[in-house]
């Protein structure tokens, strides 16, 4: 088993930083999703959802 650690640490390591950042981002998204922020830019004219938009909400 250490044989097999050694030889592939460098596939362990790099697939532990990737799911480390994959963490990081779905923490970040709940996070977000939790204190009502949305993902969209705010330029509502050029999106095909604009006639649903939360920021359409807002304003009524």
């Amino acid at each position: 088993m250490l044989e097999w650690i050694v030889s592939n640490i460098a596939t362990i390591i790099i697939s532990a930083a990737l799911a480390a950042v994959l963490g990081a981002i779905i923490i970040r998204m709940i996070k977000n999703k939790k204190q009502g922020k949305s993902s969209c830019g705010s330029s509502c004219c050029g999106c095909p959802m604009s006639g649903v938009c939360q920021s359409d909400k807002d304003k009524i």
